[in-house]
């Protein structure tokens, strides 16, 4: 737990304000990322039938909670609202679909995804340690003498 505190409080005090408009940036991929998926949640339903996973009540769920997750998770990010915690919450589903999804995918093939979903889970990673930043709702009160 010591090493954790330690991490935001290195996080919080070492923040440049141009890293917030890629934290801005990463959470409307989010939001965009979870409309996506809404829009084409047949694929996936394909995908996990595909792979054996569970019943269709399972796969709905699952399937309903990525959105959510996406959503919420990106406009929290965005708005700089309990960034780390929505950071930590997506990371399971970036690793799934880096790993799971896009690795099957084929890498190198045109337009695949794969760099773009390593580069969003880049992204959390990124904004789970270093947290809010200046430009954010949760902003804390700057004391004097501390750099910006």
């Amino acid at each position: 737990m010591n090493m954790l505190k330690k991490i935001q409080n290195w996080g919080d005090h070492h923040h440049p304000k141009w890293l917030d408009y890629f934290r801005i940036l990463l959470g409307l991929i989010l939001i965009w990322k979870g409309i996506d998926f809404y829009i084409n949640m047949q694929a996936f339903s394909n995908l996990m039938r595909g792979a054996f996973l569970g019943t269709a009540i399972s796969i709905s769920l699952l399937a309903h909670l990525i959105i959510l997750m996406h959503i919420i998770g990106g406009m929290a990010i965005a708005l700089g609202t309990y960034t780390r915690l929505f950071c930590l919450i997506n990371l399971p589903i970036l690793i799934g679909a880096v790993f799971f999804v896009n690795i099957s995918g084929g890498i190198f093939k045109p337009y695949s995804e794969f760099w773009f979903s390593v580069s969003v889970l880049i992204g959390l990673v990124c904004f789970a340690i270093e947290g809010n930043g200046i430009l954010s709702v949760d902003r804390e009160k700057i004391y004097p003498g501390e750099a910006l």
